[in-house]
């Protein structure tokens, strides 16, 4: 390993698109990938809850060729089985005046369920069981359900789910699934213990049962990323609640890799029983804002993102996707497009536009909202914030990348081209030559990849500058085949150790139990670490016990200067003896005293700065050893940093 390795290169993301506007959207250069073994009963749903008070906007909606359609008849056409509509209880404040989102109260949901009927899909209700958004940050009880105990609130809820249930049944509408709760990661309805939650979860499922004994039950949470989605299968299953559809919204540029959906989803799938599904997910057509509103993505995100901001982009988005449910995920039953239609009101200024979210509802939010969420709707109401997500520009215009979700059965072949230049990142050491890539990658429409030579514009002058301005990030520009390239470069003190803070569960430590400690393991509970969730933690009751080291062998360090630190909190310790150590080439040749004193009073050990010789052999570490107060003694470890230094 040479220094000039340290500029670690990672391709992360895509660039806007290279092809002007016209041809990008044109049907004929659409390039999808066929999806093998698509059932033909996979849903393929689309949230259009805010469709109603966008069209009582003046929003209309186009085909392909520009003609005026209707908006159910064009996704129906287009292979979209399941429209989505979340309902409120009360959207409304004591003047009758709507809070926004589409003011989706239960007629309203009914008009909607009525078209989606018509035009041959099936309705997916979505209760929020609360009078606006409710989501993994808010779960707010409906205004008349406010101060009910647990019991009379279940009752509540079944009253509820059952009277909107026959409203619509009494309509007509096909509902082939029903969502209880909405994202209701430990929450929901104003409840914040699984005790309660689950009578309430049961209370919407028994409704359902009754009043639409064919339709699919779903739960719906969110973020699979971080490991909350086992619990609350495991907790549902503790519980006995009834349901049949395991959800979770995916949002690639939040919620981590397909893959880790794939193995999160498939888990579920095969511990309990349950289908499994992906409830909302959508990806950007353009980076741009066309409502005066600003979105959840913009512009300056493409960099972070997978895939180009464009409508070959949702395109390959959504068919990578759906390989991994239908070919990697068991018991995967369907995805739903979220909000797919809404799109700006199509006003020239946010005022003109303002009139119309707060008269009619088609923005998030109305300034009347603020009397029931005075904290978020109240003071940040405005426009749709996934405009740039939907399907239609911002004349109504069908894109072309609707056509995907009927295309994808049988694939569709066009002629290859550049989409966008793949965007690059650096990680670089301060004390390390920053080394730019000599090729980046141009993405073709097909997502294929061709390595072109680049050219960077990057003078001695801002290399100084990027070495002496501490840890800070960087954006060069270059050029490749005549298309803008930009490589975001990371300045920091380069940390040589593997999982510094733990929060890969202790990859490249180990523990060596010296003494009789009971309790050696990493621990994930953020309100015992010094960052991140994770932390090595040690335990024992019995006094004397405690003694262990917690090491990692460096391997490849270049010749240079370093320094090992480390951080240690904890109590109970009586007599100790606590130190970070280095050894180099089997000799222990660096040592920094530590206490545990009191529970987040970490100390942080620094070993003095050491050189290291190329080809050695480098061991850091914890020394641990306490007597205890009669009690054992407890610790955490946490933040282990191996850096160079001049």
């Amino acid at each position: 390993m040479t220094r000039n390795i340290l500029c670690l290169l990672f391709v992360l993301m895509l660039l806007p698109p290279l092809m002007p506007a016209a041809r990008a959207e044109a049907g004929e250069t659409l390039f999808v990938k066929k999806v093998e073994n698509l059932p033909d009963d996979f849903i393929f749903g689309m949230d259009v809850s805010s469709v109603l008070s966008e069209e009582e906007s003046g929003v209309k909606y186009y085909d392909f060729d520009g003609r005026e359609t209707d908006l159910f008849e064009l996704l129906s056409q287009n292979g979209i089985n399941y429209i989505r509509v979340r309902v409120w209880n009360d959207p409304y404040d004591a003047k009758g005046r709507g809070y926004g989102g589409g003011n989706c109260d239960i007629d309203r949901v009914v008009l909607i369920g009525r078209r989606a009927t018509a035009s041959g899909m099936k309705l997916l209700v979505d209760f929020h069981y609360s009078d606006f958004w409710a989501d993994p940050s808010k779960q707010m009880e409906p205004k008349a359900w406010k101060g009910m105990g647990i019991e009379e609130k279940t009752e509540a809820v079944y009253r509820y789910t059952r009277q909107c249930l026959e409203k619509l049944r009494a309509a007509g509408v096909d509902v082939g699934m029903v969502q209880v709760g909405n994202e209701t990661n430990q929450w929901l309805c104003g409840e914040k213990t699984w005790f309660n939650i689950q009578y309430l979860m049961q209370a919407g499922a028994r409704a359902t049962r009754e009043i639409y004994p064919e339709a699919l039950v779903a739960l719906h949470f969110t973020d699979p990323q971080n490991g909350v989605l086992s619990t609350y299968a495991r907790k549902l299953d503790y519980y006995k609640v009834d349901y049949d559809v395991f959800g979770t919204s995916y949002y690639p540029f939040w919620h981590g890799s397909l893959e880790n959906l794939s193995a999160v989803l498939s888990e579920i799938a095969d511990t309990y029983g349950k289908k499994v599904m992906v409830m909302e997910t959508s990806y950007p057509y353009t980076g741009g804002d066309t409502d005066f509103s600003g979105n959840t993505m913009n512009e300056g995100d493409e960099a972070y993102n997978s895939y180009p901001f464009s409508a070959q982009g949702q395109v390959n988005f959504l068919c990578d996707l759906t390989d991994t449910l239908v070919n990697r995920t068991r018991s995967a039953v369907g995805l739903c497009y979220w909000e797919g239609a809404w799109i700006t009101v199509g006003g020239s200024s946010r005022e003109e536009n303002s009139v119309l979210w707060e008269k009619y509802g088609s923005g998030w939010a109305t300034s009347y909202a603020a009397s029931y969420d005075p904290n978020d709707a109240g003071k940040y109401y405005g426009g749709s914030a996934v405009d740039n997500q939907a399907f239609f520009d911002e004349k109504g215009r069908a894109l072309s990348s609707l056509q995907v979700f009927s295309l994808m059965r049988e694939g569709r072949q066009a002629a290859l081209y550049p989409v966008s230049a793949e965007n690059v990142t650096l990680i670089c050491d301060l004390n390390a030559p920053i080394v730019l890539p000599e090729e980046v990658n141009i993405v073709m429409n097909d997502n294929s990849r061709r390595a072109v030579p680049v050219q960077w514009d990057f003078t001695a002058e801002m290399d100084r500058a990027m070495h002496s301005g501490g840890a800070k990030k960087y954006e060069i520009r270059g050029e490749a085949e005549g298309m803008q390239v930009f490589c975001q470069v990371s300045m920091l003190a380069y940390n040589y150790l593997q999982d510094y803070s733990f929060e890969d569960g202790g990859v490249g430590w180990v523990f060596h139990n010296a003494g009789a400690t009971k309790e050696l393991y990493v621990e994930d509970k953020k309100s015992d670490s010094l960052t991140g969730t994770k932390h090595a933690h040690f335990w024992s009751a019995a006094k004397n016990s405690v003694e262990f080291t917690l090491e990692q062998e460096v391997e490849g360090l270049p010749e240079g200067r370093y320094q090992f630190s480390v951080s240690i909190m904890g109590g109970d310790g009586g007599e100790t003896t606590i130190y970070a150590y280095v050894i180099l080439n089997g000799d222990l040749i660096g040592t920094a005293p530590m206490r545990i004193t009191s529970y987040n009073n970490w100390e942080t050990g620094v070993v003095p700065a050491f050189d290291c010789p190329a080809g050695s052999k480098v061991v850091v570490g914890v020394y641990v050893k306490c007597e205890g107060t009669g009690n054992g003694a407890w610790g955490k470890i946490d933040d282990a940093m191996l850096l160079s230094v001049k």
